[in-house]
């Protein structure tokens, strides 16, 4: 394990550490109609695709770039999965790709969970077709209303506690920070939004960690983290963020 990896994999053990029972599964969902998500990627643990080894969620931004969040920490044998519907099954169009580079955000911190952004850029370019396409980022960036209906979608845990074999996918309600906070006691920056349901009812869950809370058919958030029960916490793509992807991919095409 090199240097670089060794010390994310410390970094994100410890958020791990601190967050205890803090999630970010879909819940009260459903599964999607079959590649109707195709910007959807999925980050794997291991050589060979395997039910049980999902990581993290994404999202593919360009023909060699997928944005995550930042706490799901790479290691020497993650890989990237495109085009998929279910992780078991063999489908006509699934890709996998290595990785060659991450670039975390500058300004992550694991304690605070702020800045949980992250890119990683695939060992050759995506083959885009049906089901290999790309997710449209924000055009505007003015804070997501409350009560904005957007959509999550991944592969994590559902409502009985396991792996969902497909993917899945809910609809959530964008909450207002100042309620969000209320929850969460103060920790929800200008850079985070809070969406689902008070009572928990509908929201992301391990293993959609990275994935995207797509509104109005823009990526406006990234999986980051949440607590069961309250609605989950999504780095907003702010102006900053999407002038720091577009100077990380120019800087290393």
């Amino acid at each position: 394990m090199g240097p670089f990896f060794a010390l994310f994999f410390s970094t994100a053990v410890f958020l791990l550490r601190i967050q205890g029972g803090q999630c970010a599964d879909i819940i009260g969902g459903k599964e999607s109609v079959p590649h109707s998500r195709p910007y959807m990627a999925t980050i794997i643990q291991g050589k060979y695709l395997v039910c049980d080894k999902l990581s993290c969620g994404g999202t593919l931004i360009d023909r060699k770039w997928v944005l995550t969040a930042a706490h799901c920490f790479p290691s020497e044998d993650l890989q990237i999965v495109l085009g998929a519907h279910s992780l078991c099954r063999r489908e006509r169009g699934k890709r996998i790709h290595g990785i060659t580079q991450v670039f975390a955000y500058p300004g992550y911190n694991a304690k605070t969970v702020e800045n949980d952004i992250m890119l990683l850029k695939l060992d050759k370019a995506a083959k885009v077709g049906k089901t290999v396409q790309f997710i449209r980022l924000p055009s505007m960036f003015e804070d997501v209303k409350a009560g904005t209906q957007c959509l999550v979608a991944g592969w994590g845990t559902t409502d009985n506690g396991e792996l969902s074999e497909t993917l899945r996918e809910v609809n959530v309600t964008v909450v207002a920070r100042t309620a969000c906070n209320d929850l969460y006691q103060e920790e929800i920056t200008e850079n985070m939004l809070c969406a689902g349901e008070m009572n928990g009812s509908k929201d992301s869950d391990q293993g959609d960690s990275g994935g995207p809370l797509i509104c109005d058919g823009e990526q406006r958030g990234i999986v980051s983290f949440g607590i069961k029960g309250y609605p989950g916490v999504y780095t907003r793509l702010t102006k900053d963020y999407i002038a720091w992807i577009k100077k990380t991919m120019e800087d290393n095409a």
